[in-house]
């Protein structure tokens, strides 16, 4: 089981940098860790045991994920899992087995899209590590990344997944930059705050491409000419990312690469559809993060937690 081999191979951090023969590119951002730590327990954050250890581990990635799409829609089948609730998607560690579970919901005319995750959270039921492939990650990235994993093992409403890896991603880009600001690294800070907003530029665009192709499917059937206006609105939408003013990305390289079939479209929505909303929300708490995690924790079991969030 990959979870086990996974706890298995866990090693205190100390132990880690202790050793003379680990690499001093490991070593530089595993220094980092026990400061992001700290940084999340002041912003109210449960670390507990999390991020005390790290496993080393080959490759990009611990799990591939598989989210899957019915034909005509661009929002996620979902996966049922007995303690978590319905989730948009389904992780493997074993990557094989990952591809076998795609061609199968192809097989049978689903639309798939798989993605590489170097890192999750067991919601604070277990001690999770850092990973290897975490810390292949710029050092930006891996605040954000460990922010976000601690925002789930905080508070996880079952049941409401795209709520729960939304706002772990909103309070990891933001936490990330106010995490350089208080460690006096300016420009640091300032590279970040780019970053996240060439991010949230391109998830826009991205958002709007769905919201064409969900438009599409309500208005027309099935068929070669739906098809031949969705490559047509795909064509536009990849014109319009590379025309983004970004500053940290290279637009045209991006737009070339991006994956946009319906299921990876289903997946931005998932994690990026409601930004905008939070960072309003951000905007009335006077960009006060402490304020705004202390206010996702005192939401309890809500029909709607992002209307209870939200709301005055």
């Amino acid at each position: 089981m990959g979870q086990s081999r996974l706890l298995r191979a866990r090693k205190p951090i100390e132990a880690v940098l202790a050793d003379p023969a680990t690499p001093p590119e490991i070593r530089e951002r595993l220094l980092l860790v026990p400061q992001i730590r700290k940084f999340a327990i002041e912003l109210g954050l449960d670390a507990r045991g999390q991020y005390t250890s790290f496993v080393e581990w080959p490759g990009d990635r611990i799990v591939t994920s598989v989210v899957a799409t019915r034909p005509g829609t661009v929002t996620p089948a979902g996966f049922h899992f007995l303690l978590l609730g319905r989730l948009p998607y389904k992780g493997f560690f074993d990557r094989e087995r990952a591809k076998r579970e795609s061609e199968a919901l192809r097989a049978d005319g689903w639309n798939v899209c798989e993605f590489g995750v170097s890192a999750y959270s067991t919601l604070g039921w277990m001690d999770d590590p850092i990973t290897e492939p975490m810390l292949r990650q710029e050092p930006g990235q891996l605040v954000e990344v460990i922010l976000h994993e601690l925002v789930h093992a905080t508070i996880y409403l079952k049941g409401h997944a795209n709520f729960n890896e939304s706002i772990a991603s909103f309070i990891g880009e933001e936490g990330s930059v106010l995490f350089y600001q208080n460690s006096d690294q300016p420009e640091r800070a300032h590279r970040r705050r780019l970053e996240i907003e060439d991010a949230r530029r391109v998830h826009a665009a991205l958002l709007r491409f769905r919201d064409e192709v969900s438009a599409l499917y309500a208005s027309q059937g099935n068929g070669t000419s739906r098809d031949e206006i969705r490559r047509d609105l795909e064509e536009q939408a990849r014109k319009r990312i590379r025309n983004l003013p970004l500053g940290t990305r290279d637009p045209n390289q991006l737009a070339a690469v991006l994956r946009m079939n319906d299921a990876c479209l289903a997946l931005t929505g998932t994690y990026a559809a409601e930004l905008e909303r939070y960072a309003e929300l951000f905007s009335r708490l006077d960009g006060n993060l402490v304020a705004l995690i202390a206010r996702l924790k005192g939401l309890k079991n809500p029909k709607d937690p992002l209307a209870a969030l939200l709301a005055d």
